[in-house]
C-alpha cells in the first residue's frame, strides 16, 4: 500500500521540496532499494527540469545501490535533454564497465546521439562497429540514432544511405533526416524527401515550414502552411516568425489574429515575434495588447522577452513604457541595455541615453557594436563632439570592439552636425574601408545645414556613384543648390533624373487607430475615408497658410507648375496620415506615425505648425530617427 501512496505522490508533485519530502518519505519507508520507485523519482525530477533539480537527481542515483539499465538510461537520457551530451557519454562508459548490467538499444541510440552532438565521429565509428558486433544494427532506436548523428558529422550521404537500407522505417527516422537536411540547408534534399516520404505527420510539415522560412523562402513556407491539415504551436509560431524576419509585418500581426481565433495559445518565442512586428509598423496599440495578452497568460518575460518589449515600446514612440519595462526587469544582458540605449537616442533623449551606458558599464556589461551606435547616435543629437570622438576611439582599445562602418557614419554626423566639415571629409578619407552611401549622405546633409557647396558636390559624386537610381539623392542635392540659388544647377538635376532611370521610392506613412493600421502612399485616394482626409487636409492647409506657412515648391523636383507642386506637398503621405489621426482620435490624444523614407523639409515645417495649431503632440518616425512635435517644435532640433 504504502508503494502505491509514494507513486502516486510523485505522480502529483511539481515542484522539487515536494519531490524531496517524499524522498525523504521514501528512504523512510526503506523503498530505496526499490529500483521502479527510485525510477519514477529521477523522471518526476527531469519533469520538473531545472539545473538544481538535475544536481538532486544525480546524487540520488549516486546513491542507488544497483541501478538497473532503466534507471542508467534514464540518467543518460537527462543529460541529453538538458544540452550535456558530454555527461551522456560519461555515464554510458561507467555503465559499460559495470557487471551484470547489460546494455540493451536503447542505452546505445542515446549515446549514439550524444556523440553526433558532441562532433565525435572517433567515438561515433567505434559504437557503430560495437553495434554491428552485438548485431543490433537493424534495430529501429539505433539505426534512427546512427542517422542523426552522422548528419552531425556532415556526412549526409551515409546519413541517406543507412534510412534507405532500412528494412521497415517508421516516420522517426524519415523525420530525423528531414530536420538535419533542414538544419544544414540543404532545402532542395529535404524537398526530395518530403516528397517520397510513404507518410507524414505534423512534425514533418513544421520542419519544412520552419526550413524554408529560415532561409526567407516565405510563399514556399505560406504554400506548406496552407496545405497542412492540422496546426499546432509551432507551425504558426514558425511562420509568424517569417513574416516579422522578412518584415512583412502586417502579414505577421494577421496571422496572429488568425492564431488566436483557431483557439492556440502563443508561447515567448511566438510573442517575441508578433513584437517585433509592432515595432517594425509601430503599431502600438497592438503591442500594449500583446503585453496584456503575456501578463493575463503569466508568460514568463524573460530577458528575450523583456528585450522585445523594450524594443517594440520604442520603435512605437512610446519611450516611457520602454523605460518603464527595462526598469521593471530582474536581470538585463547586453542586448537589453543596447535596446533601451537605442531607443534612447532615436528618441533625441541623449543624455539619458549615455547615463544608461555608464549604469550599463559600472554593472560589469560589456558593451557590443550595436551599444555604440547608440551611444554615438546619442552624441550627435545633441552635439557632443569630443565626447563623441573619445567614445569612438575606446571601442577598441578599451572595450575591443572594431569599429564598424556604421560606427564611422556616426561620428562623421557628429562632425557634420557640429559643422566640421573637413573633419568629417577627412575621416571618411582615412577609414580602413570604401565609404557606403549613408556616410556620404550624412556628409551631404551637413553640408545642406551649413550651406558648403564645394563639399556637397564631392560628396554627391561618389553618392551617385553608389546610387545613381534613389531620387532622394536627387532631391537633397537640388535643395541645396535651391538655397544657393543656384537654378540652373537645379534644372540640371532634373534633367539628370529625366534622362536616368530613377528608382523612385514612393514614400508612406502609417498611422494605427482602434488597433488597426491604416497606410497612405503620397496622393493615395484609396482609403475609405478618403474625402473626409482630403477635407481636412484643405482645412489644415488653409489655416497654416493663415499662420505664415508657405510651401516649399523648391524642393519638387517635377516639371509642375506653382499650383501643382503645392498640391503635390499638401498631398504627402505624412501630412494624409496626420490628416486622418485628426480625424479618428480625440481632441489632446498624440499622434504617432511611421515613415518609411526621411521627412522632406516641407512637411517638416508643417507638422511643427500642425502641432501648435491644433495643440496636438506628434511623434514621427522616419528613417532617421523620432521627432517629438510640441507646440510648433521639433525634438530634432531642424537637423535630421
Amino acid at each position: 500500500m504504502i508503494g502505491k501512496k509514494v507513486m502516486s505522490l510523485l505522480q502529483n508533485a511539481t515542484k522539487l521540496n515536494q519531490i524531496i519530502q517524499i524522498h525523504a518519505l521514501i528512504i523512510k519507508t526503506s523503498l530505496d532499494g526499490n529500483n521502479f520507485v527510485l525510477a519514477k523519482l529521477l523522471r518526476r525530477l527531469f519533469a520538473c527540469s531545472s539545473a538544481n533539480d538535475l544536481l538532486y537527481a544525480r546524487s540520488v542515483f549516486d546513491e542507488i545501490p544497483s541501478p538497473d539499465t532503466f534507471i542508467w538510461n534514464t540518467m543518460i537520457r537527462a543529460y541529453l535533454n538538458s544540452q550535456n551530451p558530454q555527461e551522456s557519454m560519461s555515464l554510458f562508459f561507467q555503465m559499460r564497465h559495470q557487471e551484470c548490467i547489460p546494455i540493451d538499444s536503447y542505452s546505445l541510440s542515446l549515446v549514439i546521439q550524444a556523440c553526433g552532438r558532441l562532433k565525435d565521429p572517433g567515438n561515433g565509428q567505434k559504437l557503430h562497429t560495437q553495434v554491428l558486433k552485438i548485431g543490433l544494427g537493424s534495430d529501429l532506436f539505433v539505426e534512427t540514432a546512427l542517422i542523426e548523428m552522422y548528419a552531425k558529422f556532415g556526412d549526409i550521404e551515409i546519413a541517406r544511405k543507412i534510412l534507405d537500407e532500412m528494412a521497415h522505417p517508421d516516420l522517426v527516422p524519415y523525420n530525423v533526416l528531414l530536420a538535419e537536411y533542414v538544419r544544414v540547408g540543404e532545402i532542395n534534399l529535404a524537398h526530395d524527401l518530403f516528397d517520397r516520404m510513404p507518410e507524414r505527420d505534423l512534425v514533418s510539415w513544421n520542419t519544412m515550414i520552419h526550413g524554408h522560412a529560415s532561409l526567407g523562402d516565405v510563399g514556399t513556407a505560406k504554400k506548406l502552411f496552407d496545405r497542412t491539415c492540422e496546426r499546432d504551436l509551432i507551425s504558426w509560431s514558425s511562420m509568424i516568425a517569417a513574416y516579422a524576419k522578412t518584415r512583412q509585418s502586417n502579414e505577421a500581426l494577421r496571422l496572429f489574429h488568425e492564431m488566436q481565433l483557431a483557439n492556440v495559445l502563443p508561447d515567448k518565442v511566438t510573442m517575441v515575434s508578433v513584437l517585433s512586428a509592432c515595432g517594425d509598423v509601430g503599431a502600438l496599440g497592438m503591442g500594449k495588447m500583446i503585453h496584456e495578452c503575456i501578463e493575463r497568460n503569466r508568460i514568463e518575460i524573460d530577458l528575450k522577452l523583456g528585450t522585445s518589449l523594450v524594443d517594440m515600446y520604442a520603435k512605437c514612440g512610446d519611450i516611457d513604457n520602454s523605460l518603464r519595462v527595462f526598469n521593471g526587469m530582474n536581470n538585463r544582458d547586453v542586448f537589453a541595455w543596447s535596446a533601451m540605449i537605442m531607443g534612447l537616442a532615436n528618441h533625441g533623449f541623449g543624455e539619458l541615453a549615455l547615463d544608461h551606458f555608464s549604469k550599463m558599464i559600472s554593472e560589469d556589461i560589456k558593451p557590443n557594436d550595436v551599444t555604440f551606435i547608440g551611444v554615438l547616435s546619442a552624441c550627435s543629437h545633441i552635439g557632443l563632439v569630443d565626447e563623441g570622438w573619445t567614445y569612438f576611439t575606446s571601442m577598441s582599445k578599451v572595450y575591443g570592439v572594431s569599429p564598424k562602418i556604421e560606427h564611422y557614419g556616426c561620428v562623421v554626423d557628429i562632425l557634420g552636425r557640429a559643422g566640421r566639415l573637413q573633419e568629417a571629409k577627412e575621416l571618411i578619407r582615412s577609414m580602413p574601408f570604401a565609404p557606403d552611401a549613408i556616410v556620404w549622405r550624412a556628409l551631404l546633409g551637413a553640408c545642406r545645414i551649413y550651406k558648403n557647396f564645394e563639399i556637397a558636390e564631392e560628396a554627391t559624386v561618389n553618392l551617385l556613384e553608389l546610387e545613381p537610381h534613389v531620387d532622394g539623392n536627387y532631391v537633397l542635392l537640388s535643395n541645396i543648390y535651391s538655397q544657393a540659388k543656384e537654378w540652373d544647377k537645379v534644372v540640371n538635376v532634373r534633367r539628370m533624373m529625366k534622362n536616368i532611370n530613377i528608382h523612385k521610392v514612393p514614400g508612406s506613412s502609417s498611422i494605427e487607430v482602434d488597433n488597426a493600421v491604416h497606410e497612405f502612399v503620397a496622393g493615395d485616394q484609396s482609403h475609405p475615408e478618403s474625402k473626409k482626409i482630403l477635407r481636412m487636409l484643405s482645412e489644415i492647409t488653409a489655416r497654416l497658410k493663415a499662420n505664415g506657412y508657405a510651401p516649399l515648391t523648391a524642393s519638387v523636383l517635377q516639371d509642375f507648375d506653382e499650383k501643382e507642386k503645392e498640391n503635390a506637398l499638401a498631398h504627402h503621405s505624412e501630412k494624409l496620415a496626420i490628416a486622418f489621426g485628426l480625424l479618428s482620435t480625440a481632441p489632446g490624444s498624440t499622434i504617432r506615425i511611421v515613415k518609411n523614407l526621411r521627412v522632406c523639409d516641407d512637411c517638416h515645417i508643417a507638422i511643427k505648425l500642425i502641432s501648435r495649431t491644433y495643440k496636438r503632440r506628434i511623434i514621427v518616425r522616419d528613417r532617421n530617427r523620432f521627432h517629438h512635435f510640441v507646440n510648433g517644435s521639433c525634438s530634432c532640433k531642424d537637423y535630421w
